[in-house]
This record gives structure tokens, sequence and C-alpha cells, in this order.
């Protein structure tokens, strides 16, 4: 059986992996353009791992110019069945104290400006998202959390805003009343995409702050932010080590066949050279 990876995409402070024994660094050329960053290959506790800042080095990409499709594929082109982000979030309830976790379960989709998707220009087909975050990969990652000493929350729903701006005040209450766990900018855009290409997906929610719905805190800053953030990815690193620990087992979800029966397009209508490109995605068309 062919080796597997565990991709990591690190969000906000998560730009490097401490402890990761790095083999390579790769540039990976995707139909879609660039990654945000060469990805890391390396070890951490004998599991390869493939680690891609999602901002780049730097944090110089805002959540909204991320090229998502690109990430992802490059992900998929290197062997990746499983992928664990780590993003920080703002919390929208009180018991999400910020340094805690929360592994959501589920997402809403409040963005306007992303290429979420594999399909167009000549194909079109549709996943289920009814559930899109794997429950094998939440399981793992609830339990790495428990046994890394984290204060965890094992549900909730994730809603995915544009930014890069926060939050106004009348929005926090709207997102509020929904009944939402988190707040977030990056997450579903990848969920929706690991999902088409057949890779389990699983996010690490660090909470940073109350969004500004909790009149009294001081509204969100940067500054408490990255004093939070700075706090959470020791742990966020801990997690992953605890995760990697584990027996590697055979998937036995269905995230590797999402797609298989998704394209509806006449397969002799395809354009010969989209057939190529997303030959690593979908298969022979």
């Amino acid at each position: 059986m062919a080796e597997q990876i565990l991709g990591v995409i690190g969000g906000s402070g998560l730009y490097a992996m401490k402890d990761l024994n790095v083999v390579d660094k790769v540039s990976v050329e995707t139909p879609f353009g660039d990654p945000s960053d060469k990805i890391i290959i390396g070890d951490l506790e004998g599991t390869r791992m493939a680690f891609l800042p999602r901002h780049g080095v730097g944090h110089r990409i805002t959540p909204s110019e991320i090229n998502y499709r690109a990430n992802i594929f490059a992900m998929k082109k290197l062997g990746v069945e499983r992928i664990i982000s780590v993003s920080a979030v703002g919390s929208m309830k009180e018991e999400i104290v910020p340094g805690h976790i929360v592994v959501p379960d589920q997402f809403i989709d409040r963005t306007m400006h992303r290429q979420a998707t594999f399909f167009g220009n000549g194909i079109v087909g549709h996943v289920s998202l009814a559930d899109p975050i794997c429950d094998e990969l939440h399981e793992a990652v609830l339990e790495s959390s428990q046994q890394a000493g984290a204060t965890v929350h094992p549900h909730g729903t994730y809603l995915c805003m544009e930014g890069p701006q926060f939050s106004t005040r009348a929005e926090s209450f709207l997102y509020r009343s929904w009944g939402v766990e988190v707040i977030g900018m990056t997450n579903l855009t990848e969920a929706k995409l690991a999902r088409e290409a057949g890779i389990c997906y699983v996010t690490i929610a660090l909470a940073t702050d109350y969004d500004c719905w909790h009149e009294e805190e001081e509204a969100v800053t940067l500054e408490a932010v990255l004093e939070i953030m700075h706090k959470n990815v020791e742990l966020a690193q801990a997690i992953l080590k605890k995760i990697v620990q584990k027996p590697v087992l055979k998937r036995s979800c269905g995230c590797g066949e999402a797609a298989k029966n998704a394209v509806v397009t006449d397969r002799k209508l395809i354009p010969d050279n989209l057939k190529k490109d997303l030959e690593i995605i979908f298969g022979k068309l």
C-alpha cells in the first residue's frame, strides 16, 4: 500500500509546523494557478505530512485572494487523502471562551467572491454537502484535542464570511440569532473543494475573540486576536502530534467516493483539455 500523506492547512499564526522533520519544499503546478505557497513535505512522529500555510508565509494573502482550488488540487496531486485545517475563529457563544477549541461539523456560507468548485467551463456536476465534515477525521481530532489538554467543544456550526473586515455589530447579532458557534473566513470554501476532490476534511477551530456581539467585551481588534492566537498555535501543534501517533487506518467513510457519479455532462461534450486537467480530481472522463 502506498504511503499515506496527511495534509495540514495552517491558518492565521500557523505558518510552520514545530517538530516537523522537513524533507522537501515543493512547488506544485495546477490547472488553476499557484497554491498559496510551496508545500512543505516532512515527517512528524513517523507520519508523512504535507503542510501548506493558506495565507502564504508572512501572511500576505487575504481570505478572498486565496487560490483555494489550487491549494486543494495540489494536495490531491501529492496523494493526500485527509486534510486537517487549523484556523482562527471568532466565538459566537458565551461558553466558547477565547482559547477554547471547536471541532465544527456544519457550515453556513456568507461568502460572495470565491471560486468554490472544480466544475464549470464545460463540465457540470453536483456532490452532496449535507454533512461537510468527515466523521472519522472529526472523531480523531476530537479525541486528540482532549488528549492534548484542550477545552474542546465537539460540535458546532462555522459561519464562513467574506472578510477581510470583521463583522459589523448588526451582522454579529444576526449570526448569533442563527445559533452558530463560530465565525471565520476560509474553511467552507476548502471543505466544498475537498469534498469534490474526494478528500476527508476537518477543522480545528481556535477561538481568539468574541467577535463584536459581546458588549461587555471590547470590539474585536487585531491586537487582541493575535495575543490569543499565538497561545493557540502551540496547542494546535500539540493536537496534531497526538493525531499522527494514532494508527493509520484504511478509510471506511464515503468521502473518497463523493464525486464518483457527480458529473452530469455528456462525456462526449467535455473538452479534452478539461478531461486531462481534472483527471486527478474525477478520474478518467
